[in-house]
């Protein structure tokens, strides 16, 4: 049986209801339920909220809320890995017998079908805990930089890579922030996700956008218009 476990608590800081703030024409949090169902992929959909205006429009739109996520798991401070494995255990305490779950993000318009499919894939023809979608940085890691307070100048965090070429340095890539496949025990022991038992799905940069501020939701809302028209989303 596979579940996917959508967080969306009710106080978010930065963009206050982000998770249910129209995006493109519907609430943000419905593009993850419906992308979810569209999969295939799951025998259940499900949504971690603590709050009732969430659940109700979850419900609304095919998902369930057969719990309400405990106030300590509702803050600032929760992680991702402990919200869904308060969820994944839940499921097993109904006696469901899990082989995978998805925690998919609420405000991750850009999760495509055929990536959930992917990703699932991989997770199930290795032996992984996790899979899940990555790309890479737009500009070579190895020759950041940091501003100094103190005089406002700069400082390489490898200074060592200033004369080397940028094809020459390692490719880094980062989490595309949109959902993470993994095994029922992976989640439930809190195992990191970003480590050697988690095997990634490249996806081009063009697909990756993370929304934390007001202007990365303007930038999202375009870039997803074009990137409905290229893949005819509807």
């Amino acid at each position: 049986m596979r579940v996917a476990v959508i967080p969306a608590r009710g106080g978010s800081k930065r963009i206050p209801r982000k998770n249910i703030q129209p995006f493109c024409g519907k609430p943000m949090i419905v593009w993850s339920i419906e992308t979810a169902r569209a999969s295939g992929c799951f025998d259940r959909v499900l949504v971690s909220t603590d709050d009732d205006e969430i659940a109700g429009l979850a419900r609304a739109h095919g998902a369930e809320t057969p719990f309400v996520r405990p106030e300590a798991l509702a803050n600032d401070h929760a992680g991702t890995t402990e919200v869904i494995a308060h969820a994944t255990q839940w499921c097993l305490d109904q006696g469901w017998p899990l082989t995978a779950v998805c925690c998919i993000y609420a405000t991750a318009p850009f999760i495509q079908v055929e990536d959930l499919r992917a990703s699932l894939q991989i997770l199930e023809q290795g032996d992984w805990a996790y899979s899940f979608p990555v790309t890479e940085f737009a500009a070579p890691i190895f020759r950041s930089f940091r501003l100094l307070e103190e005089d406002g100048s700069i400082e390489m965090f490898f200074p060592e890579n200033f004369t080397v070429r940028s094809q020459d340095l390692p490719v880094a890539y980062h989490d595309a922030g949109q959902f993470y496949w993994g095994v029922p025990s992976a989640w439930i022991k809190g195992v990191r996700v970003f480590d050697r038992e988690s095997r990634p799905l490249e996806i081009p940069s063009w697909r990756v956008c993370d929304i934390d501020t007001q202007d990365d939701w303007l930038r999202a809302e375009r870039v997803f218009d074009l990137v409905r028209k290229e893949l005819k989303l509807s």
